[in-house]
């Protein structure tokens, strides 16, 4: 298969290539970057773009799955409005690339709780993502709904105590809904569930993330 992923330099997606280049399954791997980030290997292919410009290369997203992994926070962004830009614009408009180009399966990395009603403004921009893109009618759409994301090495203090604070409360069957995963879980649930979810539109959960990486892992 090839595969083509946007958000590849963030946590997840860099654990999602390195995953996509040990599976046999995918035979090409092309990432849109805003810089090189991986080493050069053979299946893998590095495409330098200008995300305010994506449509030039339109051409590029083909294959038979696309993987949505992009994504800020509101403090690197610098506002609503910007974070907004990267975190619901660039990928509707990659989805719509990929649905033009006829891809059969796409693969989205969401939240829990998203909710496009909500009043909670991150809840909202993955909630309207999410409908935006079940609007676009893939022939399979996967949402995966990580709740905390254990980043290795991240130097997000806030992201730091929230976590630990999150697993503490986890440990007590508090929040599970909400439970931290590690990302490699995450990267690993979102390949298996292509072999694992065949409905039309697939939400995945974060015990389906857990029981798809235990799957994973067992393969």
């Amino acid at each position: 298969m090839r595969a083509v992923l946007i958000g590849g330099s963030g946590a997840t997606g860099k654990v999602l290539v390195q995953e996509l280049l040990k599976s046999s399954d995918f035979t090409e791997i092309v990432l849109l970057l805003r810089r090189k980030t991986f080493e050069e290997q053979p299946k893998l292919k590095q495409i330098i773009v200008d995300f305010d410009r994506l449509k030039e290369f339109e051409e590029e997203i083909r294959g038979e799955v696309a993987f949505s992994c992009l994504g800020t926070t509101r403090k690197d962004a610098g506002s609503k409005d910007a974070q907004w830009k990267v975190d619901h614009d660039l990928n509707l408009q990659f989805a719509a690339f990929a649905k033009k180009n006829e891809i059969p399966c796409f693969v989205l990395l969401s939240a829990v709780n998203a909710d496009a009603g909500s009043k909670i403004f991150y809840n909202r921009m993955k909630g309207s993502l999410e409908q935006h893109v079940k609007a676009l009618d893939f022939g399979q759409l996967i949402i995966v709904q990580p709740g905390g994301l254990i980043r290795p090495e991240t130097n997000r203090l806030g992201e730091k105590i929230g976590i630990n604070a999150l697993r503490t409360f986890n440990r007590i069957g508090l929040f599970k809904t909400y439970e931290a995963l590690p990302v490699a879980t995450v990267a690993k649930a979102m390949i298996q569930s292509i072999h694992n979810r065949k409905e039309r539109i697939n939400i995945i959960s974060v015990e389906d993330i857990k029981q798809l990486s235990e799957t994973a892992d067992q393969q």
